[in-house]
């Protein structure tokens, strides 16, 4: 049986990879390759870095695996503060990395379209550049769903951390926060109509807290976890 050394230090190295996949999926290949409100160039830079774009994808697809991996190893890390919540966390980690799961089918379809010319000749390539856009749009919307269980994840998270006695009760409250960003950006996005003019407010809210909080957590587990005691289940 892992002990709680082993399986702080398992998920340490999933959050590393996850950083990495994420990183380099998001902003290195989508961000360089989507242009909002121009299909036309999307799908150039699509097709001219066919290889580079199917990698993204690759990639996410190994952040949602490596993610699922996670919800168990948290689940048994923080197992002694209380089951039953643990459990809860687990299961709202899970029903995000679905949901991305789903999202991510979007751009695989979009891959699908590019890749045969019936589609060209079916749709015309005005309303094939518009539908490749729509594409994109449902992933970000799938994607955004995700995040509202991500979010609430993070906050029971955070709450277990901080209750457990064994993990520093900073990286609880940051993660606390972190989850209230994700949920606050989640939500502006589908309720406010000119979103796009506090999208980088918005993003810092998410970012910030995000990226302090979780990377906190994964140098805890890599390097600090030793401290970590076997304790005894505490429901």
């Amino acid at each position: 049986m892992f002990s709680q050394q082993s399986m702080a230090k398992i998920t340490g190295i999933g959050y590393l990879i996850i950083f990495v996949t994420g990183f380099f999926s998001n902003f290195f290949v989508l961000e360089n390759m989507l242009v909002p409100g121009d299909g036309a160039t999307t799908v150039s830079n699509i097709l001219n870095n066919d290889l580079l774009y199917r990698t993204g994808i690759l990639s996410f697809i190994v952040m949602v695996l490596v993610d699922v991996l996670l919800a168990w190893t948290l689940y048994m890390i923080l197992l002694p503060v209380n089951r039953y919540i643990s459990l809860f966390s687990g299961w709202l980690r899970l029903v995000n990395g679905a949901i991305f799961g789903i999202a991510l089918s979007n751009l695989i379809i979009v891959l699908q379209i590019l890749n045969h010319n019936d589609y060209l000749a079916i749709f015309g390539r005005e309303q094939l550049h518009a539908r490749v856009m729509l594409f994109f749009e449902t992933f970000n919307v799938t994607w955004l769903i995700g995040l509202i269980f991500f979010g609430f994840h993070l906050l029971v998270l955070g709450y277990l951390i901080y209750k457990s006695g064994y993990i520093s009760k900073t990286i609880g409250i940051l993660l606390i926060i972190a989850g209230i960003g994700y949920l606050i950006d989640s939500c502006a996005n589908f309720l406010l109509q000119d979103y796009a003019k506090y999208k980088d407010i918005f993003l810092m809210i998410v970012i910030v807290p995000g990226i302090i909080g979780e990377l906190s957590l994964t140098f805890w587990l890599l390097f600090k976890s030793k401290k970590m005691p076997e304790l005894k289940e505490n429901n």
